[in-house]
């Protein structure tokens, strides 16, 4: 057992994904048919296995890091650290997602395509639920796919296959559904690839020398990630926005997720050129 870190840590990078894989099932698995035995309500189980699934991930990520890689401090390695500067970075890209959906929504409003209506909810409460919903899926996400994946491609990869590949698998795993929900919601593919190509730009965009190795924090792509899920949250749970007819869906956001639509996309754009800039600057 002694020589098993070593031994992964000398496989290929699709070998040490499927390792990694396999373990997390291992422990995760009892825990998620327990709940599907325990808990009859359906919206309580997907919290409760969910919330364990993560505690697992950030438990064998940081073993894995340590063990398999000899990271010291593994989170820190992928870039999840509480630094001054990763907390700016988390808060500049807060704001840079919610005012550029807002930004967003107001040009697709003065064309004319959604109008805005009295919201069903008060602005506070909701507010608050989607910081925390966009934070959490931030955190969440980030340290999968910005972190602890991206981190196992760069190792055996050149950076733009580590790029694309990375966001190819994170728009990849959010299309585990029914063949008919993924020829419905396919348009929405390139916003997704397009979103991951633009959160590893951010991530390396803050890269700084660190020893031999050049390294970005996970502050930034969980900021404007979190961001662009609060303003989401909050305009479609509170219902502040009408979608017409006057254009198709495939323009405004199909189920009326902006990445899912042409304009959304663009406006995703214009934060990459952005991202992919200061991350070559």
């Amino acid at each position: 057992m002694k020589g098993t870190p070593t031994l992964t840590r000398h496989q290929s990078a699709p070998r040490r994904l499927i390792t990694f894989l396999i373990w997390l099932a291992i422990a995760w698995l009892p825990f998620a048919a327990l709940g599907y035995w325990l808990i009859p309500d359906a919206n309580t189980r997907t919290i409760v296995v969910m919330v364990i699934l993560g505690v697992e991930f950030v438990t064998l990520v940081r073993l894995w890091g340590w063990s398999v890689h000899g990271y010291p401090r593994p989170l820190q390695h992928y870039g999840l650290s509480g630094s001054l500067s990763n907390r700016l970075q988390l808060l500049a890209g807060l704001l840079v997602g919610l005012l550029s959906l807002m930004a967003l929504y107001g040009s697709v409003s003065l064309l004319g395509w959604v109008t805005w209506r009295s919201p069903s909810w008060s602005l506070l409460p909701i507010a608050l639920q989607g910081l925390l919903v966009g934070v959490g899926v931030g955190v969440g996400e980030e340290l999968v796919f910005r972190g602890w994946l991206l981190d196992e491609l760069e190792r055996d990869y050149r950076p733009a296959v580590a790029l694309w590949s990375s966001s190819l698998i994170f728009a990849i795993l959010h299309y585990l559904k029914p063949p008919a929900e993924i020829l419905r919601t396919l348009p929405g593919f390139p916003g997704l690839v397009l979103l991951g190509l633009t959160l590893v730009w951010a991530k390396r965009s803050t890269a700084t020398w660190r020893g031999l190795t050049r390294r970005g924090q996970l502050g930034l792509p969980i900021g404007l990630h979190a961001g662009l899920v609060w303003g989401s949250y909050v305009l479609h749970v509170g219902e502040w926005i009408d979608y017409g007819d006057r254009v198709p869906e495939w323009v405004t956001g199909i189920d009326q997720n902006p990445l899912a639509g042409l304009m959304g996309i663009g406006c995703l754009g214009v934060i990459a050129t952005v991202m992919g800039w200061r991350s070559r600057h």
